[in-house]
């Protein structure tokens, strides 16, 4: 049941998504401006967080950089 309400709520959200996209060459330039920095604002987010996962995902796959490591001191002759 909440899955065929989710379905529909994305679904209205689209719609009205699209007849706004559909009216915004009609729109005044504030109008125009407030979509272009949610569009800007919405891209940041999407790519920091793509750059976050990628980072993380990356770091934790390779493999550890000096792991152990023997103390190297002057050696004595026999």
């Amino acid at each position: 049941m909440a899955a065929s309400n989710l379905a529909l709520e994305m679904h209205s959200i689209g719609e009205r998504l699209l007849h706004k996209l559909q009216m915004l060459p009609q729109a005044e330039p504030v109008e125009i401006v407030a979509f272009s920095v949610l569009v800007i604002f919405t891209a940041t987010v999407l790519l920091l967080l793509l750059t976050a996962v990628g980072y993380c995902c990356c770091r934790c796959c390779r493999p550890k950089r000096g792991g152990r490591r023997a103390p190297v001191g002057p050696t004595t002759p026999p």
